[in-house]
C-alpha cells in the first residue's frame, strides 16, 4: 500500500523545507504557508518517493519536496492522473526537472536524480494531509476514492 512517509512545507525560498505532521493542502494553491504553492502553478505540491532517496543516501526533505512517499512508484503516474492523498486530491502535472540547486545539496546530485526528481501536482480538492495516510492513483479524470 502506498502511504505518505513525511511532509514538508518551504517557508522561505533556498532554505530548509520544515517537517510537519499534517498540513491542510488547499485546492489551486499547494500546502498551506508553503512558499511554492500559487494559484494557476503546475507545482503546487512536489512529491518523491523514499525508495529513491534511500537509493542516493539522501535524507527526506533534502530535495525540497513535499511528500515523501513510501512504496508508491512514481515512474508509472503519468501527467493527468489523479492522486488521493489523505483527504486531499491532487493532478499530476508532470515530472519535476531536477535543477541546478540539486548539485549545492551534493555534487552531482543532479544528474543522479535525472527523470527520478518524483512528480509535481496540483491540488484539486482541499483536504488535509497527514504522515501515514493512503495515497490512492485513480484512473485519469476518476474523482471517487
Amino acid at each position: 500500500m502506498a502511504e505518505v512517509y513525511s511532509l514538508f512545507i518551504a517557508f522561505v525560498h533556498r532554505q530548509a523545507v520544515r517537517e510537519v505532521d499534517s498540513v491542510n493542502a488547499l485546492a489551486d494553491k499547494g500546502f498551506e504557508g508553503c512558499i511554492h504553492g500559487r494559484p494557476g502553478s503546475k507545482r503546487q505540491v512536489l512529491l518523491i518517493d523514499k525508495e529513491t532517496l534511500e537509493e542516493l543516501g539522501i535524507a527526506a526533505g533534502a530535495v525540497k519536496e513535499n511528500v515523501t512517499t513510501k512504496g508508491l512508484d512514481l515512474s508509472k503516474v503519468r501527467e493527468g492522473q489523479r492522486l488521493r492523498v489523505g483527504r486531499a486530491m491532487l493532478e499530476v502535472t508532470g515530472p519535476c526537472h531536477p535543477c541546478d540547486r540539486m548539485d549545492e545539496i551534493r555534487p552531482g546530485l543532479q544528474d543522479a536524480l535525472r527523470s527520478r526528481r518524483g512528480i509535481l501536482c496540483r491540488v484539486l480538492e482541499t483536504g488535509r494531509v497527514q504522515r501515514g495516510d493512503r495515497i490512492e492513483v485513480l484512473d485519469f479524470g476518476q474523482v471517487g476514492s
